[in-house]
């Protein structure tokens, strides 16, 4: 065996171990996650009109400051304009209710203090004032930054009856909300890194 593995590394190009060919798939599709999150593109302005029915939503600074609230038009877009605005993984989940694997969002670890924003339309969803860690390997709140924000539906997919989270501004899937959580709400939001954007 030991021979077998001389054999292998002595056909390698010099100065590459076997170690870093191993290696080197996984650094590779790990470029290959970061460059489809472009974390420098703008957000859109959670204020500004959509082109379907009022609703009133809860504005917060970025830093997640109250700041007031705004009547605006839901966002209606079709499914060829989500696909040029929003990458693939960000489509395939929240505009097609797809779920990432654990433990693999870009916040899934993540403890700044700040405000997370829907990354469809720039909606203020939660805040890292009510983020707690789930041991679930997603982003977990015990509430959302306001309820207005943020609607509820039954999801019945996969045999099991969930509470499905979407943004209240442009339907965007989130996540779901579980009665597993801590106090003060008992609830626990278990929501995709991918359908949201940190500020």
């Amino acid at each position: 065996m030991l021979h077998h593995s001389k054999m292998f590394e002595s056909k390698l190009p010099s100065g590459l171990s076997r170690r870093a060919l191993l290696i080197m798939p996984l650094a590779f599709a790990g470029l290959v996650a970061l460059s489809e999150f472009d974390g420098d593109s703008p957000l859109p302005d959670a204020a500004a009109d959509g082109n379907g029915e009022d609703i009133l939503l809860k504005l917060f600074s970025d830093s997640g400051e109250p700041a007031g609230e705004a009547r605006v038009k839901k966002i209606r877009k079709t499914e060829d304009e989500w696909r040029k605005q929003l990458s693939a993984t960000e489509f395939a989940v929240a505009r097609k209710k797809g779920t990432e694997p654990p433990y693999t969002g870009r916040y899934a670890k993540h403890h700044e203090n700040g405000l997370y924003r829907c990354v469809c339309c720039g909606n203020a969803l939660f805040r890292s004032a009510e983020r707690f860690d789930s041991g679930t390997g997603w982003p977990s709140f015990w509430a959302p930054a306001a309820e207005e924000n943020i609607r509820k539906h039954t999801d019945r997919s996969f045999l099991l009856e969930r509470v499905e989270i979407l943004c209240a501004k442009c339907d965007g899937h989130l996540g779901h909300v579980f009665p597993d959580g801590p106090a003060p709400s008992g609830l626990r939001y278990c929501i995709n890194s991918v359908s949201l954007r940190f500020v």
